[in-house]
């Protein structure tokens, strides 16, 4: 929706110049993977890391780690997500350069921090302690810990200090270092690691599918980074224009030069009397009609409606976990 090309092919893109096709590596599951193989054709087919189950991003990130073990493992390497949003390509692949060099010259583990214009409950934080490095304006700190997703007067505390950032969710490193730390802080994940490469080795579908289930299903905020000594990590400042698109008044604000006289941004077929600042997506083919509404998302998809004032929007996930406790998950 930010522009003509889906958002994993935007990730994929924004990397030309820095890493060759071959060089990247898809982590997805077994119903995106032939998409995503139509979508980015220059991906090596053997490239992609298909998850056995849905268990979070930290077995997932650990699966990942350990997969290229085994190619290059003491190579650097970055777990990116594909549903953010960059303004700046070229700040956002300095910054890259800088953080492989980091993580060659000084063996550090890299996160990347955004900073906060509000009191995001929604993210993470982290704290930075004495600047150690400005590289052509791309500044690098001392990391000191991590608060995941604080409460409201928390959050807000954080941005009233100056020295917490949104956490970006990338993590730079080696493929080892991933892996020895999984070991020593996420028991939970670490203990069946080794199990889980001898089953990537032999092509074991079903010992990987075993092994897989055995791992704790939590956040990699959760299980590492929060309990990592703050020495061996670098936080870098992003400031290359980040947003996490993850909920739907984020995309709103993203694209607000891109809304009607009436501030509303629409991707529909739609119609509307007396209607502002809402969100309309939904198929083409589909008439959308509104009266007499301000500030809501309407989302239509071919499995479900989402009816949903602005500032309750990143409340989807409760809705998620409510239709999962009730076994409605082919809606989701």
């Amino acid at each position: 929706m930010v522009s003509d090309l889906t958002m994993i092919e935007e990730t994929v893109d924004r990397l030309q110049g820095l890493a060759e096709p071959g060089e990247i590596y898809i982590s997805t599951n077994e119903a995106f993977a032939p998409l995503i193989k139509q979508l980015l054709p220059a991906i090596p087919g053997d490239h992609y890391i298909i998850e056995p189950a849905k268990r979070d991003n930290g077995p997932a990130m650990a699966f990942v780690a350990a997969w290229l073990s085994l190619i290059a493992a003491d190579e650097p390497m970055i777990l990116m997500s594909s549903d953010h949003h960059i303004r700046d390509t070229k700040v956002f692949q300095e910054t890259l350069r800088l953080t492989e060099t980091i993580v060659r010259e000084q063996g550090s583990m890299v996160n990347f921090g955004i900073a906060p214009s509000f009191a995001n409950t929604s993210l993470g934080y982290l704290k930075i302690g004495q600047e150690l490095d400005d590289k052509a304006g791309i500044h690098v700190y001392e990391f000191g810990g991590q608060k995941e997703k604080p409460d409201y007067e928390t959050a807000k505390q954080f941005v009233d200090e100056g020295t917490y950032l949104w956490n970006a969710g990338y993590f730079a490193w080696t493929p080892a270092k991933f892996v020895a730390a999984y070991k020593q802080f996420a028991p939970g994940i670490g203990d069946h690691l080794d199990e889980l490469t001898a089953a990537i080795q032999s092509k074991d579908g079903a010992a990987l599918a075993t092994t897989y289930d055995k791992m704790e299903a939590k956040s990699i905020d959760y299980v590492l980074i929060e309990k990592m000594d703050p020495a061996t990590v670098r936080t870098i400042r992003g400031d290359f224009g980040w947003a996490d698109l993850g909920t739907w008044n984020t995309l709103y604000d993203e694209l607000g030069d891109k809304t009607d006289d009436n501030g509303n941004l629409i991707k529909a077929h739609w119609q509307g009397i007396d209607t502002t600042n809402s969100l309309v997506y939904a198929p083409e083919d589909k008439l959308v009609t509104t009266i007499g509404v301000d500030g809501l998302v309407i989302v239509d998809t071919p499995d479900a409606l989402l009816v949903a004032p602005m500032e309750r929007a990143q409340d989807v996930k409760k809705i998620v976990d409510l239709l999962k406790a009730q076994d409605l998950h082919h809606h989701l």
